[in-house]
């Protein structure tokens, strides 16, 4: 059954824009949870510029939730995951002028340092995830250096729906949609979890959660905006009940 992983770094962005200690992220991760989230992400940035380490800390230690930890592959993120252990961290991009994370990790022209990353990861028992665009060069790749998931990266999906005027017939939608459809028979083809997220929001998440295997959807920025007018609790679980009900449809 797809699963819905909540990204709550933008309630650490608010708390961050007066250096205060609200709202709290680990409050947010327990309201999102009663709400049904099946996960909680945050990524902590090397310039920590939303999240920060006593954040991973205590969400780690007072919930009860899978945590999955965003992360760059640079010797002090890996360190901190050993140290903290979540459940997944999953391998991202990361640029210091970039507002969000702008593509997917470049596996192909680093594979012998994440081969590595991911080594260490697994000797500690944690589950490494890649954040890739859907290119099957990817896919293969990411197997190759052991990740045991993958997450396409649904942001061009989801610039197209927008520029199309939400229409999920229009071509270029639906060439987008087939590029992540490809990208995650690869992945299930070589024994990898097929998980997606980016740019995902209420209109246009049914067309991705939809697709046949996809295991979990990684979602931030709409589900906090929501929680903004709705609180946090309803606006998981009007995501939720969105993407159960896209993928029961299957395609």
């Amino acid at each position: 059954m797809i699963e819905l992983g909540v990204n709550i770094d933008h309630v650490a962005t608010l708390r961050q824009a007066r250096r205060t200690w609200e709202p709290d992220p680990v409050w947010a991760a327990v309201e999102a949870h009663l709400g049904g989230a099946d996960g909680i992400t945050v990524h902590l940035r090397e310039d920590r510029r939303h999240i920060q380490d006593e954040d991973v800390r205590r969400l780690r230690e007072l919930t009860q939730v899978k945590l999955n930890l965003e992360m760059a592959a640079t010797d002090e993120m890996v360190g901190i995951a050993c140290r903290l252990k979540p459940e997944m961290a999953m391998l991202v991009p990361e640029g210091r002028h970039e507002v969000t994370t702008e593509g997917g990790l470049d596996v192909v022209a680093q594979e012998a340092r994440l081969k590595a990353v991911v080594g260490r990861l697994a000797d500690a028992g944690i589950v490494t995830s890649v954040f890739i665009d859907a290119e099957i060069a990817q896919v293969e790749a990411a197997a190759r250096i052991g990740a045991r998931v993958c997450e396409i990266h649904t942001g061009p999906y989801a610039h197209a729906f927008h520029n199309a005027g939400r229409d999920a017939e229009s071509a270029s939608v639906v060439a987008e949609i087939a590029k992540v459809r490809k990208a995650g028979e690869a992945i299930r083809g070589l024994g990898m979890r097929f998980n997606a997220g980016h740019a995902l929001n209420y209109y246009n998440v049914q067309p991705i959660a939809r697709l046949a295997g996809v295991r979990e959807l990684h979602i931030g920025h709409a589900i906090v905006s929501r929680a903004v007018f709705a609180g946090m609790r309803e606006a998981v679980r009007e995501m939720k009940r969105l993407m159960r009900e896209a993928a029961g449809q299957g395609c």
